[in-house]
């Protein structure tokens, strides 16, 4: 059976780059090997993507002008300019600037 692959885009979170900064380090140290810090990165993957469609509800809203936007390999990227969010109930947040990536809400092997 073949693993199911998942996106690696919350890798540059600030979590993300934390431990990918963390796992070098040790790979630098030998105290870990390459392989298992790939598996970490791995396991990474697959908990941000399950616990974010399991456990978010929050409704966002937002408005603005856009700027540019594309398709590629499944995966839309949007740049929006003037920007204002609102999340659920909260006071509006307003933006100069933000790049929004989308992919396929359907896990790996779905049809």
């Amino acid at each position: 059976m073949a693993e199911a692959k998942y996106y690696e885009l919350y890798r540059r979170s600030s979590v993300g780059s934390a431990l990918t900064d963390t796992l070098d380090a040790l790979i630098t140290q030998n105290r870990i090997e390459p392989q298992l810090a790939m598996k970490i990165l791995t396991n990474f993957d697959k908990a941000v993507a399950d616990i974010l469609a399991d456990k978010v509800k929050a409704r966002l809203t937002f408005k603005g002008h856009l700027d540019t936007y594309r398709f590629c390999d499944e995966v839309w990227t949007f740049i929006i300019k003037d920007i204002n969010f609102k999340l659920d109930n909260t006071n509006p947040i307003q933006a100069d600037r933000v790049k929004i990536v989308s992919c396929s809400t359907k896990r790996p092997g779905e049809t």
